[in-house]
């Protein structure tokens, strides 16, 4: 975490020598001494926010993950159990999703094996 706020302030005070830079004016005089701590802090401040916001997503994303590996394991018990899920035969979609034909559908999904496929 420590390292996330050192380089926004880092950041922070590049961004003060690069504006004096383009200013043309000193870099260390006492009447622009003052800002540079302000820069630093503006810049720490936003990456100890940003921190906080890469660990919300993180945990976001774990409890996600993990309430879909329960799901996926509670879908495999029902199916060795009672076999495939009522109303579904694995992934190939509803009734009027077989009978249909697009761009996308699979020939096996499609047209049940044996029968020609009409052009």
């Amino acid at each position: 975490m420590v390292h996330k706020i050192l380089f926004w302030t880092g950041f922070g005070l590049g961004v003060r020598f690069w504006q004096l830079g383009l200013e043309m004016r000193p870099l260390f005089t006492r009447d622009t001494m003052w800002a540079y701590p302000i820069y630093a802090g503006v810049g720490g401040a936003f990456g100890y926010w940003l921190q906080g916001v890469e660990e919300r997503q993180f945990r976001i994303l774990t409890d996600r993950r993990d309430s879909l590996l329960e799901k996926r394991r509670r879908r495999a018990e029902r199916e060795r159990e009672g076999g495939a899920v009522e109303g579904s035969e694995g992934s190939l979609g509803t009734d009027r999703q077989l009978l249909e034909e697009s761009v996308l559908a699979s020939s096996t999904a499609v047209v049940p094996q044996g029968q020609p496929r009409n052009p």
